[in-house]
This record gives structure tokens, C-alpha cells and sequence, in this order.
């Protein structure tokens, strides 16, 4: 005779979820060199600050700091097995702020709070609202950001037990950046050693940069990423389950888009070294292995920060795409999102004046 205790976790579902909830997420994480490597070698991202020690400390830093979409993919991945392990997608992003910069040697962890929930038309599932956040060591806040997902629910047709939906800032004000960027030593940025000849004062609002270049998506590649954020969602690796999904196949992680269009937007914007904050995010079709990304921006605002003379600031719309080169820069028909478009994310880039 066998007595069997269940120790494992099954992830929340939407029920599982009220308002307020305080979550602490387990396995804090120590950021290396090799994270930093092997990041670059799934992505390719060449911003020089990142790249180079010596050049990040010529302008200003202590080291090279770690990529601010390293740093956002290591504290999310701490919330899926708390919040979206039996996620059907990941919807949008709002109100994210980079507030210190990180280094190999940080060890990050996160927290998040429950701000509303929502039910879902089709009663199989409904919406959880959560703000989350990173913090180094110190306890200093390197990260905050607010993130809506679409759970399974256990027994469909359950309701919540209250719904809410938080009112969330439509963007980041400038006056309301951190600290993730020190003050940069203008005379020491080398133009021809970071890429690009184009500083802030060369952009206009309303200009669009289609980026060129594609990357091809491989299986293999995109679980490895996810895998390196230590994110456990299902819909990433589990290809047997995935067989009785709606699509029959894995997704790939939302931010792996992101992390590619960021990396392919080097082409254009070489000098846009930190992202400051975003604005908005919305994942508005699957991507899956095979696919090829290419990705095109286009300058929303400009704006000169409270008491800084050495960086500026671009609102920049960087928009993804799968399998449609960009030089006709798709977006929308009327209200309808183009077919090919697969993220719209909105967010505030630094450049040096």
C-alpha cells in the first residue's frame, strides 16, 4: 500500500486570484557575465554601453550595465509560476519604469500585488491585473511595471470573486524616469564606436526607421531563452499539451518578440542605449518557430529631461512583425491590426545630446 501527497504546484488559476493579493516570488537570481553572453547570443543587441566595459565607463557608468530587457525578462520570469503557469496569453504591459541600473554580481528578486481582475467573455478564463517588482540586493527598486494576463480558469464558469479594473497611466512622464542612467560624459561618446552618427536632436516626432534586417526564429532557441529567464509557462515547452491548444503548437514567449525587435532596431536608432520606461505593450498575434521577425519604429515625442544637458529622450512605437518585411511600414487597416503585425510597444529611449 502506497500513500501519495501532492507537493507539486499546479500554477493559480483566475479563481485562485483576489484583489490586493501580495505575492513574494521564489528563486532570487544572481545576473553573470554568462547571462549577459548567452543573451547576446540569442538576440545579437550591439547597443556599445552594453557591450563594452570600457566604453560604459568612459561616459559615465561603473561597468557595462546588464541589457534593461535582461534585466525586465529575469524579473518576470520570477511571477509565471505564480501568476501565469496556466496563463492562455500574456495581453499588455503599462507603466514601467527602469530605475537602477544592474550589473553582473546583482542578485535580483520580485514581489507583486493583485490590481484587478476582469472575467473573460468566454467563462473558461478571465484577466488578472498585477504590478510587479524588481529589486537588487539593497532592496533598491531596479524595476516596476504593471502586466494583464489571460488564466484558465479550474472549473469554467466560476466567477471572480470581485472584478476591477485599474486605472493604469497611459505613459511614463518624463519627470517620473529613474535613475537607470548617470550622468554621461557627452565628450567621451564616441559616435563611430557606438554605430550611429545620430544623437537625440537628430530625430522628429512623426519620422518612421524601418530597421531592415529579419531574424528567423528557431524551436530550440526560443525555449533556451525562455528557459534562461527561468519562466516555467506550459504554452512555452510543452509540446504534447500544446497539441490540444488552440493553435497545436508552442508560442513563444512574448518578450523574446520584444528582446528581437529591440535588437533589430539597432539599425536606425544605434544610439538609443537605455530604455527608460515603457509606456504600453500589446502582444497582438502568436509567434512560433519558423516565423521571421523584422520590426520598423516611429518617433512619438521628444523630450528634454528636468535638469539633464547630456541625454534626451525619445517616445519611440516599436512595432514587430512575422514574416513581412517593413518598408511599408504595416500597422493597421482602419481599427484591425495588419495581419503580419505581431507587437505594438511603446516605450521612452535615452540618447546623448
Amino acid at each position: 500500500m502506497s500513500i501519495s501527497t501532492s507537493k507539486t504546484n499546479p500554477g493559480r488559476f483566475f479563481e485562485d486570484f483576489h484583489l490586493g493579493d501580495a505575492i513574494v516570488h521564489a528563486t532570487p537570481r544572481t545576473v553573470t557575465a554568462g547571462d549577459v553572453a548567452l543573451y547576446t547570443a540569442l538576440y545579437g543587441p550591439r547597443f556599445a554601453v552594453q557591450s563594452s566595459d570600457a566604453f560604459a565607463r568612459a561616459v559615465g557608468y561603473p561597468a557595462a550595465p546588464v541589457d534593461d530587457l535582461l534585466v525586465f525578462h529575469i524579473v518576470f520570469g520570477k511571477t509565471v509560476p505564480d501568476i501565469s503557469l496556466n496563463a492562455v496569453a500574456n495581453l499588455g504591459y503599462a507603466d514601467g519604469r527602469f530605475l537602477k541600473p544592474v550589473f553582473p554580481g546583482d542578485t535580483l528578486s520580485t514581489t507583486s500585488e493583485v490590481i484587478g481582475l476582469k472575467q473573460a467573455s468566454s467563462g473558461d478564463a478571465g484577466i488578472v491585473y498585477v504590478r510587479s517588482i524588481g529589486r537588487n540586493q539593497h532592496g533598491e527598486i531596479v524595476l516596476s511595471y504593471a502586466r494583464w494576463v489571460l488564466v484558465r480558469k479550474r472549473i469554467p464558469g466560476t466567477p471572480a470573486h470581485a472584478e476591477q479594473v485599474p486605472e493604469l497611466a497611459k505613459g511614463v512622464l518624463p519627470e517620473q524616469f529613474g535613475e537607470g542612467c548617470p550622468a554621461i560624459e557627452l565628450a567621451a561618446y564616441d559616435d563611430a564606436l557606438a554605430g550611429s552618427a545620430f544623437r537625440w536632436g537628430d530625430y522628429t516626432p512623426g519620422e518612421r526607421i524601418d530597421h531592415v534586417d529579419g531574424m528567423t526564429v528557431e524551436e530550440a532557441e526560443h525555449q533556451l531563452a525562455t528557459r534562461l529567464y527561468q519562466n516555467t509557462a506550459r504554452v512555452h515547452f510543452d509540446a504534447h499539451a500544446a497539441q490540444g491548444s488552440r493553435f497545436g503548437k508552442r508560442l513563444i514567449y512574448g518578450g523574446h518578440v520584444i528582446s528581437l525587435a529591440r535588437a533589430l532596431s539597432f539599425n536606425g536608432l544605434g544610439n538609443a542605449f537605455h530604455i527608460a520606461a515603457i509606456n504600453g505593450g500589446r502582444h497582438v498575434a502568436p509567434l512560433f518557430a519558423g516565423d521571421t521577425v523584422y520590426a520598423w519604429s516611429e518617433v512619438l515625442a521628444s523630450a528634454e529631461l528636468p535638469g539633464r544637458g547630456d541625454v534626451g529622450a525619445l517616445r519611440l512605437r516599436l512595432v514587430a512583425t512575422k514574416d513581412q518585411p517593413c518598408s511599408g511600414f504595416p500597422l493597421k487597416f482602419g481599427d484591425q491590426y495588419d495581419p503580419s503585425v505581431i507587437l505594438d510597444f511603446d516605450y521612452w529611449a535615452l540618447l546623448p545630446r
